[in-house]
């Protein structure tokens, strides 16, 4: 029986229990980065709002969930801590939605994606599938045990698995570049 874990907004839980589903709802301009780990069976999520804690100091050091550039590297290390390790982790991304925006003044979702994207490429760490961008909220669960991926849209019972990402022409990578539209 699956143990379904609940991670708010500006939050982030680790695992090392193959029987949990990690679960985040409501990701609109929000970013959900989630780790796995197949050989050490650590699943991680992260639920992010904003970009960079330098617009407020003090609620980063009370809330480091809540940005990208203090919430990842916790995400990270809090696997590491479990047994993970860098080299075998897959890495799938949802979210980044232009949510009540219309007018594109603020782009939350689209900054919110381009610091995930520098935060990883300066760590040296590989997005291996993701979700991105668009106008529509999700909800994403992680299954620790098999390491997949399922996205739902906001309110609707159905749901998809995010596919690993497909080898760009050449066979060069198995990487999945973000769009961030």
């Amino acid at each position: 029986m699956n143990q379904t874990l609940i991670v708010g907004i500006a939050d982030c839980m680790v695992t090392d229990n193959p029987g949990c589903v990690l679960v985040t709802h409501a990701l609109g301009s929000c970013i959900a980065v989630m780790i796995h780990d197949p050989v050490a069976m650590v699943g991680g999520l992260l639920h992010f709002m904003l970009p960079e804690s330098t617009i407020d100091r003090e609620k980063a050091r009370n809330r480091p969930f809540m940005f990208a550039d203090t919430g990842i590297p916790l995400l990270f290390h809090g696997a590491y801590a479990k047994g993970a390790e860098k080299r075998r982790l897959r890495v799938a991304l949802a979210g980044g939605a232009q949510m009540l925006d219309d007018a594109s003044l603020f782009n939350i979702g689209k900054r919110n994606c381009l610091a995930v994207r520098r935060i990883l490429w300066k760590a040296g760490v590989m997005v291996h599938a993701e979700d991105v961008g668009g106008a529509a909220s999700r909800t994403v669960h992680l299954e620790v045990g098999t390491g997949k991926v399922w996205l739902g849209g906001l309110g609707s019972s159905s749901r998809s698995e995010l596919p690993a990402a497909l080898p760009r022409k050449g066979g060069e990578d198995g990487l999945q570049h973000i769009n961030c539209r």
